[in-house]
């Protein structure tokens, strides 16, 4: 790791975009793929920040009122704070962080691939021996994720990311701008995927993802581990 700090901090990564298609629905970053892995880095020690593409207070989705850990994340008052006025990614410094991890929420689909500068951050994470983390649609972040060699991130290795079986379940095949694990694929992933909605996290060395909401938690805790492990 390049420095102390950076083995304390973890940079969540939400979508700006609000708009579902042409569909007149909503949409945004999944409140439960912030929340729920936010408890865990926090349980674990580590200090939580947020950035977005275009900076501000992001579009949200999934909130459940019912949910204790999404409204313990939404009452925190540090963290309502960091939602508030959340930066854009060419105002972060991403040598402050051991572990970057891409929310979902079918927002990212629009804007996380192409973003050269969320590119930019998962890069340098990466190649300084921290950690790239994903849940969900998430893995949008990781399409156009090149390292310095110009290699794909996810080329050659396992990935879990929301199925095409499952985009069809919901009902949004032909609305999403592409299908997810497709385009992992086209990179040269190895898509591991489990049953509809089912947890499913895959850890190949420091790339963690997992393939829906309910991966989410599992996704930050064997983060957290393999960071652990950088420290080892």
């Amino acid at each position: 790791m390049s420095s102390v700090a950076s083995r304390d901090r973890v940079l969540i990564v939400l979508t700006s975009h609000g708009k579902l298609g042409d569909t007149g629905r909503s949409t945004g970053f999944y409140l439960p793929e912030v929340a729920h892995p936010w408890h865990v880095f926090t349980q674990a020690g580590l200090t939580v920040d947020l950035v977005s593409v275009q900076g501000g207070e992001p579009p949200m989705d999934g909130h459940d009122p019912a949910d204790p850990v999404q409204q313990k994340f939404l009452e925190d008052p540090e963290m309502s704070a960091k939602l508030k006025s959340t930066p854009k990614p060419g105002e972060v410094d991403p040598s402050r962080y051991g572990i970057v991890f891409y929310a979902g929420g079918h927002g990212v689909m629009w804007d996380f691939p192409g973003n050269a500068g969320l590119a930019a951050i998962g890069r340098q994470v990466y190649e300084q021996g921290g950690v790239v983390a994903a849940v969900c649609h998430g893995p949008a972040g990781l399409v156009d994720l090149t390292l310095s060699d110009g290699s794909h991130l996810v080329a050659g290795k396992r990935v879990a990311a929301f199925t095409n079986d499952e985009e069809a379940a919901v009902g949004l095949t032909e609305v999403v701008p592409f299908l997810l694990a497709d385009r992992l694929v086209e990179r040269g992933a190895i898509h591991v995927p489990a049953p509809n909605f089912q947890a499913n996290v895959i850890v190949d060395g420091r790339l963690v993802t997992g393939q829906n909401p309910a991966s989410a938690t599992g996704v930050a805790e064997a983060a957290v581990s393999v960071l652990r492990e950088q420290e080892a």
